[in-house]
């Protein structure tokens, strides 16, 4: 039997944050759609009844604050988050500097965390609850040039699995999403930052890189529409997965990080487990 939910959508302006708010909207549930540029949110969304923008800046606490308040003044609670918003610097460790890394953390990680802090209190109230954060391939499975990106995912998944142990005894569920490649506009001039330092050494590397993101811009081969769709299907679930790889690029890099994880454990045993008291 269909449940009526209310969802609330990070990042709701572009990409996949846009898939994911029309198809809840498209199932029948109500949708809190936030971004930084409310007209965009709506201009990429529509209007509907079902549907309230709301402005919000995910690394400002307060604006975190004051858009659950108006989403619950709206629709009475929330059942769903969605922390979707995020932004991707790329570069070398070398060539990122200590700014750019923070602005990737504080995005990518603090805040989900502040969004997610200010919708707790509301689900804890309720006794339920379902909090998706969407990670990447890259918050699993390191790569070159994604070292900023990557430390704040895997951060993302670090938190992820703590929280999901604090609330559980809430009834409230939480998922991390761990999508491969898909055709959203993260690699879009105005969501990817590269790197500002150029060093000699990695020059070559650097331009031969950037030119292959470039690249694949658009040619992604993960359908952000079916991904959407398949978040319906998962928040609409008794008991939603813990974490839930998307695409199959990235089922297959995450097995193959899996087995070369089992080598290595195996490789060490002896030693790693000869490691206590006599």
């Amino acid at each position: 039997m269909f449940k009526q939910k209310v969802w609330f959508i990070t990042g709701a302006g572009r990409g996949m944050g846009v898939d994911i708010a029309k198809a809840a909207l498209a199932a029948g549930h109500k949708v809190i759609a936030t971004g930084r540029n409310t007209d965009k949110v709506t201009n990429a969304i529509g209007n509907t009844d079902n549907l309230l923008v709301v402005k919000l800046d995910i690394t400002s606490l307060q604006e975190s604050e004051a858009a659950v308040k108006a989403a619950v003044d709206h629709f009475g609670t929330i059942d769903v988050l969605v922390n979707n918003a995020a932004s991707f610097y790329a570069g070398f460790f070398e060539e990122l500097t200590p700014l750019q890394i923070q602005k990737q953390i504080d995005t990518n990680l603090i805040g989900p965390m502040n969004v997610t802090r200010a919708v707790l209190p509301v689900m804890r109230k309720a006794r339920s609850g379902h909090i998706i954060s969407i990670s990447s391939l890259a918050g699993f499975v390191g790569q070159d040039f994604c070292v900023a990106y990557s430390a704040s995912k895997f951060g993302l998944e670090g938190w992820m699995e703590s929280l999901h142990l604090d609330v559980a005894p809430f009834g409230i569920h939480t998922t991390i999403v761990e999508p491969g490649f898909f055709r959203t506009e993260l690699l879009e001039p105005e969501s990817t930052n590269w790197a500002e330092f150029s060093i000699e050494d990695y020059a070559n590397r650097t331009a031969e890189t950037r030119t292959a993101w470039e690249k694949m811009n658009g040619k992604q081969s993960g359908d952000p529409s079916k991904l959407a769709n398949a978040l319906l299907t998962i928040a609409s679930e008794k008991q939603p997965p813990v974490r839930w790889v998307a695409g199959e690029d990235a089922v297959t890099a995450i097995e193959q990080k899996l087995n070369d994880l089992q080598k290595q454990i195996n490789a060490y045993r002896d030693l790693s487990t000869s490691l206590s008291y006599d």
